[in-house]
């Protein structure tokens, strides 16, 4: 069986969050400084978040880092309460670091226009012809495979992956602690010292002892908080609103033979729907921003618009929208296209949702792993079972709907139209 091989000295990332990163293992140290993880660097956490929170510049690498040491520290914890080998506890730390690995720039917005999923490049990254794979192999020639299992919840060990994959796992405690830091916002602060202290591991996952189970309801809330004050804040949502349509109108223009003034060779893999893991990971938020000040300088109206918009924060203003009001919708857009705006660009509905807590429901398609609190008796019990506050929100979807439009382009048009129009939004003044 492999044996640990120790750097000579510990290395450590001093970290605001977790104050230390510590890194013994040279197995560790290798993939830390592979191309792939550095990418990471380049890439934002928080998307479009800085245009509402300007603290939120932080990145993928920061949080990566940060997953790894509380799985570091939890294994640490697990000492003498279970045997794990070493090779198990090297697929923790590893997923830890890598699970984020194959995140793209901006990259909801740009897997929601192109059409891939993170994860699946993350599995490319962890298989193919990478850097992080080679590093990965010296293990062992099965370890990358076994280590793209555990991400993607297939492992055959499920304490393992209910570290990196569950509803308390070291990935959600990490970002939360971290965007709530660099935000500058309370409602992702829990007791994290307190969680580790009441984890317990099971053959099958991970459970928390009755005595803590304030501390796992506080950071319940702090998730809830935190997705409907922070990831989903409507100022960050018209961000990600214009990135998506920035996305969508280049597409439409390089399908239609469009003539850019400076050819986007970076993104004509995208462009062409012919993308190799190369070309993905040649692609980071520096490059979109290039092209962003590229075709601000374009020809076309509406790509030369949306781009100078995005990079100097002139946003599109927003309303409640009732997402049964079809009739109104419909007579918006017939007024977008009389007044010469068009609507497919100018005018979005965009739906937000979350479930903070929920259990496992027989004959539902989405499995989700229960929190159980270990009973003095040693008995296991649901959480939403013990805590009335888990209980109020366990299995309740919250939805939230916000209609988008350039309140600037409407103000600026004839009096009458303009009238009309913000009549319809319920929008009488310059927000």
């Amino acid at each position: 069986m492999q044996q640990p091989q120790l750097l000579h000295e510990e290395k450590v990332f001093k970290d605001p969050v977790h104050r230390y990163v510590h890194v013994r293992d040279k197995f560790i140290w290798d993939l830390i400084n592979s191309a792939e993880f550095q990418r990471l660097r380049r890439v934002r956490q928080l998307g479009t978040s800085f245009f509402t929170f300007h603290g939120g510049e932080h990145s993928r690498f920061n949080h990566s880092l940060g997953v790894y040491e509380l799985m570091r520290r939890i294994l640490e914890t697990f000492e003498g309460r279970i045997q794990l080998t070493y090779e198990e506890k090297l697929l923790c730390l590893c997923a830890a670091l890598l699970h984020d690995v194959g995140h793209g720039p901006f990259s909801h917005s740009f897997e929601k226009v192109f059409k891939y999923h993170h994860e699946d490049w993350t599995r490319a990254i962890l298989l193919g012809d990478t850097q992080i794979n080679r590093i990965l192999r010296r293990f062992d020639e099965s370890f990358p495979k076994k280590l793209a299992e555990v991400i993607n919840k297939t492992y055959d060990n499920k304490l393992i992956v209910s570290l990196i994959s569950s509803q308390l796992d070291a990935d959600r405690m990490d970002y939360l602690l971290r965007d709530a830091y660099y935000t500058g916002v309370n409602y992702g602060n829990f007791e994290i010292e307190r969680i580790l202290r009441v984890m317990r591991p099971q053959e099958d996952g991970i459970v928390f002892k009755f005595s803590g189970m304030h501390a796992v309801e506080d950071y319940i809330m702090s998730r809830y908080q935190m997705y409907w004050q922070v990831y989903f804040h409507p100022v960050t949502r018209s961000a990600e609103v214009i990135l998506c349509k920035i996305f969508q109108r280049a597409k439409l223009l390089f399908s239609q033979g469009y003539p850019f003034m400076q050819e986007p060779v970076m993104l004509l893999p995208f462009l062409q729907e012919k993308v190799e893991l190369a070309d993905y990971l040649a692609l980071d938020e520096s490059i979109i921003l290039f092209y962003m000040q590229l075709w601000r300088r374009e020809q076309d109206p509406v790509l030369k618009d949306l781009c100078g918009r995005f990079l100097d924060r002139n946003l599109f203003k927003y309303v409640e929208y009732n997402p049964r009001d079809f009739r109104l919708l419909s007579e918006l857009k017939e007024l977008f296209q009389s007044a010469g705006i068009d609507p497919m660009y100018y005018l979005e509905v965009d739906t937000t949702s979350d479930l903070p807590y929920d259990f496992y429901r027989a004959g539902e398609e989405e499995e989700r792993i229960p929190i159980m609190l270990q009973m003095p008796s040693g008995e296991l019990v649901e959480l939403s079972q013990k805590s009335e506050i888990v209980q109020a929100i366990s299995g309740k979807r919250r939805f939230d709907y916000k209609l988008y439009f350039p309140l600037d382009k409407i103000m600026a048009l004839p009096g009458d139209l303009s009238r009309k129009i913000r009549e319809r939004l319920g929008v009488m003044e310059d927000a």
